[in-house]
């Protein structure tokens, strides 16, 4: 599997966006497939997100993105697992882990601290995925957040 894993390029945009459209509305956004297209755009081209695919006979069939943070107490990188996504085809077939161990990679090689991730408690499959990758579920914070508009 590990093989089929690979760095995002602009070449992969309109598959990529696709699936990232999917994504979205798998979290109940409506679709937004110019938006999605424009977005990741962007985040190839500022190179501000590391994406990688997972890629079967051709075919883009899942993706994660990470976005770089730093922990000041660490004085080291970390990376936020924002996105991580597998068509519904292709689930149960390694992927997801696949994607995810290419992350670890990630933050081996640029010398980070490590990951953190957030997801719904709703999330079944998700939530079954990360501890049997390693992730350690973390309840000594509380978790907050503030919008804009509010």
């Amino acid at each position: 599997m590990k093989n089929n894993i690979r760095k995002a390029t602009q070449e992969d945009l309109v598959q990529l966006s696709q699936l990232f459209d999917e994504y979205r509305m798998f979290y109940h956004k409506t679709s937004d497939l110019s938006g999605a297209q424009q977005f990741l755009s962007e985040r190839l081209e500022k190179k501000d997100s590391e994406i990688f695919v997972a890629e079967d006979v051709e075919k883009l069939v899942g993706f994660v993105q990470l976005y770089p943070l730093f922990s000041s107490t660490r004085m080291k990188r970390y990376w936020l697992l924002n996105d991580l996504y597998v068509n519904s085809n292709s689930r149960g077939k390694g992927f997801s882990k696949a994607l995810i161990e290419e992350a670890k990679e990630l933050c081996r090689t640029s010398n980070s601290c490590g990951m953190y991730l957030e997801t719904s408690k709703e999330n079944m499959i998700g939530n079954q995925l990360y501890p049997s990758v390693g992730f350690k579920k973390y309840d000594e914070v509380n978790f907050y957040e503030w919008e804009v508009g509010n």
